[in-house]
């Protein structure tokens, strides 16, 4: 384990490069595409903000695109706040991602639903 500060918020972290791995990263889903930009570590909160920055040019193409994005996402169970869902009032507010990545409406009327 290292203890490095994150190269966005200089917030300390600890990353386990001699087992990248075991790593927190890796506990969320490999979104993000690996450019030059993916070299830096950041915390859980950049990391976060990161992904959903680039989700949200995901969100700019049609439909069927973004569906078939988050297609390969489905099977991961794991709800991670922050990406999936935030917490309003004790109550948990699924996110655009959540829809997209279930991949049909319920016709419910949520919040945050794609289909409409």
């Amino acid at each position: 384990m290292t203890q490095i500060n994150c190269t966005q918020c200089n917030a300390a972290l600890t990353c386990n490069v001699t087992d990248i791995s075991a790593c927190w990263c890796n506990k969320l889903p490999a979104i993000l595409p690996l450019d030059d930009t993916a070299t830096s570590c950041l915390c859980r909160s950049c990391t976060l903000a990161k992904i959903n920055r680039y989700l949200e040019t995901i969100y700019t193409q049609p439909i069927k695109t973004q569906i078939a994005f988050a297609k390969q996402f489905r099977s991961n169970d794991n709800l991670i706040e922050g990406l999936d869902y935030t917490m309003q009032n004790n109550y948990m507010v699924f996110s655009k991602w959540y829809f997209l990545k279930r991949g049909t409406c319920c016709k419910n009327g949520c919040k945050n639903c794609p289909y409409s």
